[in-house]
């Protein structure tokens, strides 16, 4: 049994969601197992296999006392995921799978773990456990004192854009922890100024990236080609005929994401009745899968798993208010924004408000990898909340 002091409530909202993905798991990937000829089960299986050894963690974990094993495991996370992403461009092509040009995976004899998404939450937990120590203390501090405090972390963040964004070419998750990361400094004690000017580098530096890189070039102009018509019609029109670019490439995943969102309707198609997945959009059970649930599950199957993450957020901010304990306080804050916010960011991308990023949805996209780090994060969470439910009562 959990310990009865854990958050029930946080722990079996993400057991409905990984129960939901995996079902999407064989729905979604029928065009995949037939161009590839696996087997039918081959992802179900697969993230099966991930779903169970990922509620075994978080059950695990939520029996722990995290007074005696969060401060440990947390710095043999970061400090193992911050070795294995060094290593990964120098192993042989027999120990890393490639993707998008980049070594992504190390394979092992039964899974192949990425090592950036377990490096983000060691990457929190870090940050968690520095800010506790340099911002939480109710000290007014100069602008030019609080850069100074901060730099040492934004070299540790800069040694993250290397790995992921260059090495790994995976600028998505780059945005993705310079967000949290920003989050976190606020709720420790940051001011706006501070805030304001991290905004400004991060933004500087992702128009670097994507003016340095002809992919990205390529998918902002595919972003560009279906949002200009909405955003242009509410800009005067000489300004709207300045901006207008034509001759931009056809937005092929953001047009069928769009028809499957309009085919699902209120109750959706059914399991295993959505056309979108036979070709129109590829890999639809990893970063588009939302367009497939709402095709299948429709506008009510698209809801129950909002309704769950919105939860799952809420229960672990929750939390993160019942702690007297800094670390964990922040450590809470971080794990909700990265779940929060990779949803955020995929929703968007998948409706055409965004370019796409290529972020997993937490849970629900396919990817044995993800899920265990997810799970591996609620766990941590469901440590804490024993001692939130304890200083409650």
């Amino acid at each position: 049994m959990m310990d009865s002091r854990a958050d029930r409530v946080l722990f079996l909202c993400a057991c409905g969601l990984i129960t939901i993905g995996v079902l999407m798991s064989y729905s979604l990937s029928t065009y995949t197992t037939l161009a590839y000829r696996y087997s039918d089960f081959h992802f179900f299986e697969r993230e099966f296999v991930s779903a169970v050894f990922g509620i075994m963690i978080m059950w695990m974990f939520a029996q722990l006392a995290p007074e005696k094993y969060f401060l440990k495991f947390g710095f043999f996370l970061f400090f193992l995921a911050l070795i294995l992403m060094l290593l990964m461009p120098f192993l042989p092509e027999s120990l890393a799978t490639s993707a998008g040009g980049a070594k992504r995976w190390i394979r092992l004899p039964l899974i192949s773990i990425a090592p950036s998404e377990f490096f983000k939450i060691g990457f929190i937990f870090f940050l968690a456990w520095s800010f506790s120590r340099k911002f939480v203390d109710n000290h007014k501090r100069t602008i030019t004192q609080e850069i100074l405090v901060i730099l040492p972390y934004i070299a540790v963040f800069f040694i993250a854009v290397l790995l992921i964004a260059v090495m790994q070419n995976d600028l998505g998750q780059v945005i993705l922890l310079a967000l949290t990361l920003v989050v976190m400094l606020i709720a420790a004690g940051g001011s706006s100024g501070l805030f304001g000017i991290l905004l400004l580098i991060s933004s500087v530096l992702a128009g670097i990236f994507i003016a340095i890189s002809p992919h990205r070039i390529a998918r902002l102009k595919t972003w560009w080609a279906s949002a200009q018509d909405s955003v242009l019609t509410i800009l005067p029109e000489r300004m709207g005929a300045y901006l207008r670019v034509d001759n931009l490439p056809e937005p092929y995943q953001i047009l069928h994401a769009a028809n499957a969102i309009h085919n699902g309707g209120f109750f959706g198609q059914g399991l295993g009745n959505g056309t979108i997945k036979l070709g129109f959009l590829s890999e639809v059970h990893t970063d588009m899968v939302l367009a497939g649930i709402t095709e299948e599950g429709g506008l009510l199957g698209l809801s129950v798993c909002v309704g769950l993450i919105i939860t799952i957020v809420w229960r672990v901010l929750k939390n993160a208010n019942r702690v007297q304990n800094d670390v964990y306080y922040l450590f809470c804050i971080g794990i909700a924004m990265l779940v929060g916010l990779s949803f955020l960011m995929n929703a968007l991308g998948v409706a055409g408000l965004i370019p796409l990023k290529g972020i997993a949805v937490p849970f629900l996209s396919y990817g044995g990898s993800s899920m265990l780090a997810n799970c591996l994060a609620l766990g941590l969470v469901l440590s804490i909340s024993q001692k939130a439910q304890y200083q409650k009562s």
